[in-house]
């Protein structure tokens, strides 16, 4: 088997009809499996692929493990020498899949790969960044970042002057679409299942590079991703649960010094955003707006009373109950069933 790809499904059925189609029907050379990792949808999401596409497997996880516990999930019963990671939310273009295996055939010193990613309307999506650094994080917090154009000393994540127009290495690449061969992959025990929401795929890139591998973009694979399709629903809980995958990584590869100074850049750049938008909501008040304001509230609150250190090494944090916020779903086993 050339290439696995593993499809993780949380009451997806809207995008991954789209998603399955472009998969069998683009693709002409390369030996695939598709593996969708279900977690624990309501929305028809697992019947429908039993009825429409049987030769996929599906792993039914039977609740929300997050992005790095369902994946996981995937990537163990995965057999390809290529394992690609894939958001339901995305298209393959026609014969992309066999263009992104040709490309990681030919570098073989690569362990990692990412690929050309466009918006709904066809402009280039940001899908492959720097690693992210205090230093960096604390330009994008005071909004810094708009003079990377004029010199380098303000680069925040994104590479200036290339659009994923042309080959090169990169850090990472968004686990909307990444591509990891299958050995290291494994090798690696897949993502570090700490991390709920964000930060899974800057973490296993790191440990890419750290195993001694570069990872490779090739423009001439490309997808559309429409992205966000479950954060609209819960905006407070999952920017909480960005922040709290944010001080895992930092603790992770910058020790307690750096996830103090992850809390102290966080803070600021809540203010920073809610100065900025408090003044235009003056002007121009909007709904959106004020719930925008709002979950900077509940998000500064929980901040401001955050013990970073005790919350990465014991699970301690705010008791707060901001409207639906709960923590991540406890792990129930998964099962694997298949129409083959």
């Amino acid at each position: 088997m050339k290439l696995s790809v593993v499809i993780i499904c949380w009451n997806d059925l809207r995008v991954i009809r789209e998603c399955l189609r472009s998969i069998f029907a683009g693709t002409q050379s390369a030996d695939f499996e598709v593996i969708v990792s279900d977690n624990g949808s309501t929305d028809g999401s697992v019947q429908f692929i039993h009825e429409n596409y049987p030769q996929v497997r599906v792993v039914e996880n039977g609740a929300n493990l997050g992005f790095a516990k369902g994946n996981n999930a995937g990537i163990r019963a995965a057999q390809g020498e290529f394992v690609l990671i894939l958001n339901p939310d995305t298209i393959i273009h026609e014969g992309s899949l066999d263009k992104f295996i040709s490309f990681a055939a030919q570098h073989p010193e690569a362990g990692a790969f990412g690929c050309r990613v466009l918006n709904l309307d066809g402009t280039y999506q940001v899908s492959a960044r720097l690693f992210p650094t205090v230093r960096r994080f604390w330009i994008s917090a005071l909004y810094l970042h708009r003079l990377a154009r004029f010199s380098s000393v303000f680069t925040f994540e994104e590479y200036e002057g290339w659009k994923g127009d042309r080959e090169r290495q990169i850090d990472w690449q968004s686990g909307c679409c990444v591509m990891f061969r299958g050995s290291l992959l494994k090798s690696l025990e897949g993502f570090d299942e700490q991390f709920f929401y964000h930060f899974e795929e800057v973490d296993l890139c790191h440990r890419v590079w750290d195993a001694g591998f570069p990872i490779l973009f090739t423009p001439e694979a490309t997808i559309t991703h429409l992205g966000g399709q479950s954060v609209n629903r819960f905006p407070i809980r999952f920017e909480i649960e960005k922040l709290r995958s944010r001080y895992r990584y930092f603790y992770k590869h910058y020790g307690q010094k750096g996830a103090r100074q992850c809390r102290r850049l966080t803070i600021a750049a809540i203010r920073v955003r809610q100065t900025g938008y408090g003044i235009k909501a003056l002007f121009k008040p909007t709904q959106g707006l004020q719930d925008r304001l709002k979950m900077y509230r509940v998000v500064a609150r929980w901040n401001k009373a955050l013990d970073p250190i005790r919350f990465v090494e014991k699970g301690e944090e705010p008791q707060l109950d901001p409207e639906g916020l709960t923590s991540a779903p406890s792990v129930t086993p998964a099962r694997t069933t298949s129409n083959r």
